[in-house]
């Protein structure tokens, strides 16, 4: 899950979901992973540019769902060491290399990681959750992404999930009892199909008026060109505004997470 992809793209056809902002509000979606740590540090990354950005009023963003592992068994509670190791078919030293790589990506973004005691985990639950926190939810993500890399926290605990909903303000009885049903599993779903749809293949993956595109947990100022073409682009109403910037990609790039 660690083999890093970054793809640029643009004039994406998918239409966004009727409920979704109308021009000239720009929208940008992002499919992200709570198991993924580019996914965290591009969180961080974009944020960072989004709070800068001159016409932040004029931006919508909303977290899409994404699995790198969906078959993941739920409750195994195996250190990410040996997921990848089994799952993967990685070597050890291999894996503990780009560990402390993507650590130290993340200190300087300011973030802790602390790989000895992540716990690999089926991330549907968390997802779910997700779907259901309203306007609390760019708070539980980042909790859900602190919990799992930071606090070694076990996320597809449904009773961890709920002591999570509460951090953030949720009702966590109302939380427990919407997780022991199916409640967002359909908007879990699909996003999942809208993504298999957009072609993606790496996440984080951000996506602007689903005609611009940007992969992996690029730098700031990428971000924020992003942000000022997706505001121009819906401006001129869909007119091609080209490629989103960072350029062509070739080989791979450490800044994503691939399926």
């Amino acid at each position: 899950m660690f083999e890093c992809v970054v793809t640029i793209e643009s004039n994406i056809g998918a239409e966004p979901a009727e409920n979704e902002p109308a021009a000239p509000t720009a929208l940008i979606e992002v499919w992200s992973d709570v198991a993924c740590p580019w996914c965290y540090i591009g969180k961080r990354r974009f944020t960072a540019a989004l709070d800068r950005f001159e016409d932040r009023d004029r931006v919508s963003v909303v977290w899409r769902s994404y699995q790198l592992a969906p078959d993941t068994p739920v409750g195994a509670r195996r250190g990410e060491l040996e997921a990848l190791v089994e799952l993967k078919g990685m070597p050890a030293d291999q894996v503990r290399q780009m560990f402390q790589h993507v650590a130290a990506t993340a200190a300087a973004d300011g973030l802790v990681m602390d790989f000895d005691t992540v716990i690999a985990a089926n991330t549907f639950d968390a997802h779910r959750l997700l779907h259901l926190a309203g306007e609390r939810r760019d708070a539980l993500l980042e909790a859900l992404f602190r919990a799992h890399f930071t606090d070694g926290k076990v996320i597809d605990d449904r009773n961890v999930l709920a002591d999570l909903a509460a951090s953030v303000g949720m009702d966590p009885a109302e939380a427990a009892a919407a997780l022991a049903g199916d409640a967002g599993a359909d908007l879990v779903r699909a996003d999942l199909t809208a993504a298999g749809q957009l072609g993606v293949s790496g996440v984080p993956f951000f996506v602007a008026n689903r005609r611009l595109a940007v992969s992996g947990a690029q730098p700031q100022d990428v971000f924020t060109e992003l942000l000022r073409r997706a505001v121009a682009d819906a401006d001129t109403e869909g007119a091609d505004s080209g490629a989103a910037p960072g350029g062509d990609a070739e080989g791979c790039a450490d800044d994503s997470c691939a399926v």
